[in-house]
Parts: structure tokens; C-alpha cells; sequence
């Protein structure tokens, strides 16, 4: 009689065991889709309150390169060309566009870490742009990540609705299709307009090695370092340095740009998911601006603000 309780253990053991691998097995499918089909559709964008629709052509080439293009259906006229992930051209308020954007990609990296931050599990079957969706939730284990939900296409694993929601279980962000093709894309389809001016990069190297100069005393678990750069500053055109830091789901970006003496406030702000924290640091330069700016809470953003500081760090990893 003893045995039954444990069988009962055993046999729970199991299920939640082929529900954890259905789920990663769903994961996975959701992070190599957008590298492996081409499609084109509509879909409607919300941030804030704010809605905006927008058209999307997506080409995977046969040498694998992945081609796109986004234009948006309402308002004012706006538009973006990305090859291999960079933007190529934009037309109208490039924020905008690039949001949107940014909001269509899935992170390229692998996923199979994100169960050590987040809870991963398929939550139910539903239907998006008359296709049959799988529902992937998300849960954050710590309160330093926004929970996130997909509907993924049953047949393709192409992300079809994902939404952003904060600690209270409040929408930050929705992206949901509400027309989609599957298929081969007519390579036309993808040439920008001429409304559309080309973005310029960088070729110059940095000029300096920007993980030297600056580090965190402490990051969120899980958030690693994926690129560093510089660039020249909008207002001063002095040389902007960035770190790019993400978990393989949600991303952020620390800006330094030096202020010469300025004496500057402390200043913090959120658009949707987007948050945006400025402190200010002091060099024997006379000070630098640090910005935190990325999809993570705001609590999580002044953190790392607070922990910015000059020179290479020691390398050890930061607790909670």
C-alpha cells in the first residue's frame, strides 16, 4: 500500500518532466524559425497605450542570409530595410520604426539557459491570423526580468503574438499578426523606396578597449556581456561607449558619454517596457553621463546605473 504514494511521485516526476521538455523543445523551434522561413503579413504593434500596424517581408536567401523589410500601414510613413540583422535604410522617426522592428526577432542565441531565469512552460493551444498556436509563458524567478507569453505557429515555429507583462501581470508591450503568409517572398517586395535613406556604419575601429574602461559592480544573473562599441555622440560627436549585455530573451545597452564638467541631474523614464536611466560619473575627465537603456524593470535599470564605474573591474561574478 506504501508504494502507491510514491508511485504517485514517480509517475508526476515524469509529467512535469515531458511537459519541461515540450516546452525547451517549443523554445528552441521559437529561437531558429525566423533563420529558417520566409513569410510575409501584418501586424499590429502596441506600446503605452499607443497602437500602429504594420507590413513585414521576411526572405530567407538560399545562402541563409535573412533580408526584411517593415513598413508601417497608418499614420505617418515609415520604414526600415534590415540584412542579416542590421538595419540597412530608414524613413521617418527611425525610434519608431526600429522599435517595431527590434520587437519582430526573436534573440538568435541559444535558449537552452533561459530555464535557469525563467519558469518555461506551454500553457495551452490557441489561434492567431487563422493559424493553430502553441501558448509558451515565461515566468521570471527573480523580479530583475519582465515575464513574457508567445504564440508560436504549430507548423512553422514562427512567433505569431508575444507579449511583455511587468511584476503585477500588466501588458507593457503586444506584437500580434493579424495576416500572415508562410512562403517564399518575391525578392521586389523587398526593395526599399526611395523615401527610405541608407544608415550609415561605422568602419572605424574603437579606440580603445571599452570593457577597460568601464564595468558593473553588479548585473542582473544571467546577463552577459554580447558586444561592446563607440560611437559618435548626436549633440557633442564625442565618442559614445556602449555595452550590450542580454539573458537570450531581454536585453539592455550602458551608454558613456563624457560631459566635460557639465553638472547633470539624475534622470530616469519609461515608454512601455523601455526604460532609460542617466547618472552621472565622476572621471578625472570631469564626469561621465552613464545610461542604462533597455527592456528590463526600472528597479533592475537604476541598479546597474549604481553600480557603473571606471576601469576593467575584477571579473568575479556579482550576487543578486
Amino acid at each position: 500500500m506504501r508504494a502507491l504514494p510514491l508511485l504517485a511521485v514517480f509517475g508526476g516526476w515524469l509529467v512535469q518532466s515531458a511537459h519541461a521538455a515540450e516546452a525547451q523543445d517549443w523554445l528552441q523551434r521559437l529561437a531558429s524559425a525566423e533563420q529558417q522561413q520566409s513569410f510575409q503579413g501584418t501586424f499590429i504593434y502596441e506600446r503605452n497605450g499607443s497602437f500602429s500596424t504594420h507590413q513585414i517581408w521576411h526572405r530567407v536567401e538560399s545562402s541563409g542570409e535573412v533580408r526584411e523589410r517593415l513598413l508601417q500601414a497608418d499614420g505617418s510613413y515609415q520604414e526600415a530595410i534590415r540584412v542579416a540583422g542590421q538595419l540597412r535604410c530608414v524613413s521617418g522617426d527611425s525610434a519608431v520604426i526600429a522599435g517595431a522592428i527590434e520587437q519582430t526577432q526573436t534573440k538568435n542565441a541559444s535558449f537552452k539557459s533561459l530555464g535557469n531565469w525563467y519558469d518555461v512552460q506551454v500553457t495551452g493551444a490557441s489561434r492567431i491570423a487563422n493559424r493553430d498556436t502553441v501558448v509558451l509563458a515565461l515566468t521570471p524567478r527573480d523580479p530583475y526580468r519582465y515575464a513574457a507569453e508567445f504564440q508560436i505557429d504549430s507548423q512553422t515555429g514562427l512567433p505569431l503574438k508575444s507579449i511583455l507583462l511587468n511584476d503585477k501581470g500588466q501588458m507593457l508591450e503586444r506584437l500580434q499578426f493579424v495576416q500572415v503568409d508562410i512562403g517564399d517572398v518575391v525578392p521586389s517586395m523587398l526593395q526599399p523606396s526611395a523615401a527610405c535613406k541608407p544608415v550609415s556604419v561605422a568602419a572605424t575601429p574603437p579606440s580603445k578597449d571599452v570593457t577597460q574602461a568601464w564595468h558593473s559592480d553588479w548585473l542582473p544573473p544571467g546577463f552577459t556581456l554580447k558586444s561592446t562599441s563607440q560611437s559618435p555622440s548626436s549633440v557633442t560627436q564625442d565618442l559614445v561607449d556602449r555595452l550590450t549585455y542580454d539573458d537570450g530573451l531581454s536585453g539592455f545597452s550602458v551608454f558613456f558619454e563624457p560631459l566635460h564638467g557639465a553638472q547633470v541631474e539624475t534622470s530616469h523614464s519609461q515608454l512601455g517596457p523601455t526604460v532609460a536611466v542617466s547618472k552621472r560619473i565622476p572621471t578625472d575627465e570631469g564626469g561621465v553621463m552613464a545610461t542604462v537603456v533597455g527592456e528590463i524593470p526600472l528597479g533592475t535599470a537604476e541598479r546597474i546605473a549604481l553600480s557603473m564605474r571606471a576601469g576593467p573591474g575584477d571579473k568575479r561574478q556579482a550576487t543578486p
